[in-house]
């Protein structure tokens, strides 16, 4: 946490921005569009127009900061990039189009950022056990097992 108490504060109000909107995003849209047994057009698109108002919030801010939380990589980050940025990457529930995700610049421009980590490429890998084996780590002991 950044040792500043403005920063830490905007730190935090991310983070807690998070833990209330992700569950929309996941646990409704998500639910919903990719996983629900039954498609139901009214919770898709309820929940798709949330998705949509959340990514616009994230866009706005990331249209003034480099990161969401200001110029430096925080723990709101973490915590937004696995939710947010990965449905811009269409990396879960195969919603980019639907969302029309490459409207929304700034949160792509901060999602492939982070994407390009190396501790969040390596991240991806832990525990992963569907998708191309290379992109797959089981289980993770060492950093050696990265190699």
């Amino acid at each position: 946490m950044a040792p500043d108490s403005n920063t830490r504060t905007e730190t935090l109000n991310w983070l807690f921005w998070q833990m209330g909107a992700g569950p929309l995003l996941g646990g409704g849209f998500g639910h919903f569009y990719a996983y629900a047994p039954e498609k139901i057009e009214y919770a898709i698109d309820r929940y798709a127009m949330e998705a949509k108002r959340q990514l616009d919030v994230l866009d706005r801010q990331l249209g003034e900061h480099r990161f969401v939380a200001g110029a430096d990589y925080t723990i709101a980050d973490m915590a937004i990039w696995p939710w947010y940025g990965q449905v811009v990457l269409n990396q879960v529930y195969g919603a980019a189009e639907f969302l029309d995700a490459k409207s929304y610049a700034n949160v792509m421009r901060w999602a492939e950022e982070i994407a390009a980590r190396p501790a969040v490429r390596r991240g991806r890998r832990v525990n992963k056990v569907m998708g191309p084996p290379e992109e797959q780590l089981a289980e993770r002991h060492s950093a050696a097992d990265f190699d």
